[in-house]
């Protein structure tokens, strides 16, 4: 692997979904190093660093895009959905013509809905250089299970009760702490030496959720144990949240194809990328959970 200086000039890096859990991390790792940032977010207050961008109003995308030189992707929900690749099409072709030189697209691990968005990006890459028109320089961030979706978010609360109830039996996962998976995406959109690659991102080991939540319980000396629980119920607690139904419908989806040990193996990637190891589920614990 190589590194060194960008091609970019420093021009400012839009980060899409830039208030959630990778994407203000990927912006809060940009500026610490000195780098102009654009927030992109439907929830953020349109002002010099931070513009309002929905991937439903693509009249938007182009004064999003005006004046940057990379962009950090995490579509929402997720690349798997109906539509997913339609739009990475349509926004990669706008960033094409706006001249953006760098890409750096979130995608998920398994899910052949996202490879398929993969393709596209790399598709509309393809010229080289970050010329007007040109192409760009793309690298894809593979990761499945956030470590932070323990503490941010839907299950946090359960976690907070003591109890994590999920559809999900005896299958192992990678846990993957979101800090890791933002620090090589900024290495990724300023650095030279990872464009055209697809890098699958994991933890260092592998855990059932049950054993997980037994770990995080032994370090923070909280209990919380672990729940296997039919499919219906769960969707019935996530619609007494409120949660709404095509969310509902995506999590379902989740839940029922992506834990059947496809994801289960670890790998390398992020020592590889960034010189040490990757952060373990049981550093966060142990740091202090939540």
């Amino acid at each position: 692997m190589t590194t060194g200086a960008t091609t970019l000039d420093q021009l400012p890096v839009l980060v899409t979904g830039g208030t959630g859990k990778t994407g203000r991390r990927v912006a809060a790792g940009l500026r610490a190093r000195g780098w102009p940032v654009r927030i992109a977010a439907r929830s953020v207050a349109p002002a010099a660093d931070a513009v309002r961008f929905d991937w439903a109003d693509r009249d938007g995308w182009p004064a999003a895009l005006d004046g940057v030189g990379a962009v950090y992707v995490a579509y929402a929900p997720d690349l798997a959905v109906p539509g997913a690749v339609d739009d990475i099409t349509a926004f990669a072709a706008v960033a094409r013509a706006a001249g953006v030189g760098r890409i750096v697209m979130l995608s998920g691990r398994g899910e052949p809905g996202a490879e398929a968005a993969e393709r596209a990006l790399a598709a509309a890459g393809r010229a080289e250089g970050g010329r007007v028109g040109a192409g760009f320089d793309w690298t894809v961030l593979r990761a499945s299970w956030f470590v932070q979706n323990f503490t941010e978010g839907l299950l946090a609360e359960a976690l907070a009760a003591g109890e994590l109830a999920l559809p999900v039996g005896d299958v192992p996962e990678p846990f993957i702490d979101a800090d890791d998976i933002a620090e090589i995406a900024v290495k990724a959109l300023t650095e030279d030496g990872l464009g055209g690659r697809i890098l699958e991102l994991t933890g260092p080991r592998s855990l059932s959720f049950a054993a997980a939540m037994a770990e995080i319980s032994r370090l923070t000396g909280r209990p919380i144990s672990y729940r296997q629980i039919p499919m219906a119920d769960f969707l019935a607690g996530l619609q007494a949240q409120g949660v709404p139904d095509d969310m509902r419908d995506f999590l379902a989806w989740l839940f029922a194809t992506l834990f059947d040990g496809r994801n289960s193996t670890t790998t390398p990637t992020v020592t590889e990328v960034l010189g040490r190891p990757a952060r373990d589920i049981t550093d966060r614990a142990a740091a202090g959970w939540p």
